[in-house]
C-alpha cells in the first residue's frame, strides 16, 4: 500500500520524546549539584564546624570533606593569630582621667575550637561578650595602680601588668593569649603641660650641673697639673740632691783611700828608715836645702846657742 504523503507525524511522540531528554537533564543538573553540595574544602588556619540541622556536631581540620547535602552546614572558625583593640576611658592612680587605646593578640586552640563554638557561636560572640569585656577590665585595674608620672615612664611595666591580669582573668577559656600592647595614652592638656614645662626646668639644671661638673673637672685638672709639676721638681731635686750626695760619698771615699794609701806608705818610708842608717841620711840630703843651722843644742841640752854672728 502506498503511504500518504499528506499525513501528519506523530506529534505526541516527539513531545514524549523532548520530556524524557529534559527529565534526563534535570536529573543531571541536581546529580551535580547534590555532588557539589557534598563537598566543601577548609583553608589553613581555620578549621570546619559541621553544623546538622543547626546542631554542632563536628570539627574537621583544613582540606577537602564530604558532607550530607542539604542537612549539613559549615561553619569556618579562623585559629590564626587574632589581634583586638579597645579604645577605652581610665583614671590613674591619682584620680586623673585619661584615655587609652589597648590591644591583645590572641589565638583559638585548635583541639578546643569545638568548645569555644558549642559554647559562644563563634568569633565575634567570644570577642564582644567575654574577651573584650576582660581587655577593658584588666585595662582599667592596670592604669588605676599608676599615677600619670609612672604611665610614661614606665610603659613597658603597665603593658605587662595588663597582659598579667587578663592571662589570669582568661585562664578558663579555651584562648591563648600572646601579647598585649598599649597603642596610645591620652593625657590631660593641663599636665602634658606641666610635665614639658618640669622637662625643661629639669634640663636647665642638667645643663647647670654639666657646666658646675666640667668647672670642676677643669679645677682638678689644674690641681693634678701642679701636683705633677710640683712632684716632677721633688723628683729633681732629690735627684741633685743624690747626685751630689754621691759625688760627697765617691770624693769622701777617694780622700779616705789616698789616705790610707799615704799613711801605708809613711809606715813603709819609716819601716825603712828604721832598718837603714844610709837611708836616713841619704832622706835626710834629700830633704836639706843647702843652709847650715842656725842654732845648736848644749851640751846639757837645755841651752840654746846661737852661732849667727853677732851685729
Amino acid at each position: 500500500m502506498q503511504k500518504n504523503q499528506n499525513e501528519l507525524p506523530d506529534l505526541s511522540a516527539i513531545v514524549s520524546k523532548k520530556k524524557g531528554s529534559a527529565i534526563g537533564v534535570i536529573l543531571a543538573i541536581a546529580g551535580i549539584a547534590t555532588a557539589y553540595q557534598a563537598m566543601y574544602t577548609v583553608d589553613e588556619g581555620h578549621v570546619g564546624i559541621i553544623k546538622r540541622f543547626g546542631e554542632a556536631t563536628e570539627q574537621v581540620n583544613p582540606g577537602l570533606h564530604t558532607k550530607i547535602p542539604f542537612v549539613d552546614t559549615i561553619e569556618v572558625l579562623e585559629i590564626r593569630t587574632r589581634k583586638n583593640v579597645e579604645k577605652l576611658n581610665a583614671s590613674t592612680h591619682e584620680q586623673m582621667p585619661v584615655v587609652a587605646e589597648v590591644s591583645i593578640n590572641w589565638t583559638v586552640k585548635r583541639d578546643q575550637a569545638f568548645e569555644l563554638f558549642k559554647a559562644y557561636g563563634g568569633l565575634s560572640q567570644f570577642e564582644s561578650r567575654i574577651l573584650d569585656p576582660k581587655l577593658r577590665s584588666a585595662a582599667k585595674d592596670a592604669l588605676a595602680r599608676y599615677k600619670a608620672e609612672e604611665l610614661i615612664q614606665n610603659r613597658s611595666q603597665v603593658i605587662a601588668q595588663i597582659e598579667e591580669l587578663l592571662v589570669d582573668g582568661m585562664k578558663e577559656y579555651p584562648v591563648k593569649l600572646d601579647s598585649a600592647q598599649l597603642e596610645n595614652l591620652i593625657l590631660p592638656a593641663k599636665y602634658i603641660q606641666s610635665i614639658e614645662t618640669k622637662q625643661t626646668e629639669k634640663n636647665l639644671a642638667a645643663a647647670e650641673q654639666h657646666k658646675l661638673d666640667r668647672q670642676k673637672l677643669e679645677a682638678q685638672r689644674e690641681v693634678n697639673t701642679a701636683m705633677a709639676q710640683r712632684d716632677a721638681a721633688k723628683a729633681q731635686a732629690d735627684g741633685r740632691a743624690y747626685a751630689i750626695k754621691k759625688e760627697a760619698e765617691a770624693e769622701a771615699e777617694a780622700i779616705s783611700l789616698k789616705g790610707l794609701a799615704e799613711a801605708e806608705a809613711i809606715k813603709a818610708k819609716a819601716a825603712s828608715l828604721s832598718k837603714s842608717k844610709t837611708l836616713v841620711e841619704y832622706v835626710k840630703a834629700q830633704q836639706w836645702n843647702g843652709q847650715m843651722p842656725t842654732t845648736i843644742m848644749g851640751s846639757d841640752q837645755n841651752v840654746l846657742w846661737s852661732i849667727d854672728s853677732k851685729k
